[in-house]
């Protein structure tokens, strides 16, 4: 079968899932799930697009930047979904429709307290951060101009992700959220 068929069936097969997954942020545009699923779906499209060269030169410099990228992006995301957990502790969101933007979250999203510690001391998105480096990292396996368009779409996508939960967050936590917004950053501590 053909390499490019192969992988456009498992593209769709993705986004049948993440379609799955955010059915209710897709319905709901001006949440943050919502800009959310087209980053995950660029993020999906450079991973699938540069997959044949994922093991190309695999002791190049940009091959080993990469891998620590891929592999870097890991423990990031792991910690920031623990925190949210164990310190956020998130409450089960009304389905009720008008109850906002918490009704379209998943579960852990659903924060009563906010969370400052750890990652989230010195930015505001790990997660999202986390995301990030896991595009740039599949990016850098090749840079063509499609893998840079989604790669670049991917960014965009996210730093809108990021505005939507912020403005969510300020509504949820008020005067302790915009006071964290200026302790920190958005993506890259002390930077952006």
């Amino acid at each position: 079968m053909n390499l490019y068929l192969v992988r456009l069936i498992i593209f769709i097969l993705i986004s049948a899932g993440l379609t799955a997954v955010s059915w209710r942020s897709l319905r709901a545009s001006r949440s943050h799930g919502f800009a959310r699923f087209f980053a995950w779906e660029a993020l999906a499209g450079v991973i699938l697009l540069k997959a044949p060269a994922w093991f190309t030169n695999p002791f190049s410099p940009r091959q080993i930047i990469s891998w620590l990228l891929l592999f870097g992006s890991i423990p990031l995301a792991i910690h920031g979904f623990w925190l949210l957990r164990q310190l956020g502790k998130p409450q089960k969101a009304s389905r009720q429709a008008g109850r906002g933007a918490e009704s379209v979250n998943f579960a852990f999203e659903n924060t009563s307290t906010l969370v400052t510690t750890g990652a989230y001391h010195y930015i505001r998105h790990p997660l999202y951060a986390s995301l990030l480096i896991l595009g740039a990292g599949a990016w850098l396996k090749e840079i063509t101009l499609p893998s840079t368009l989604l790669f670049a779409i991917e960014v965009v996508c996210l730093y809108r992700t990021a505005r939507l939960e912020e403005n969510e967050n300020q509504a949820r936590f008020g005067q302790s959220y915009t006071a964290y917004i200026q302790k920190t950053h958005m993506f890259i501590p002390f930077l952006f």
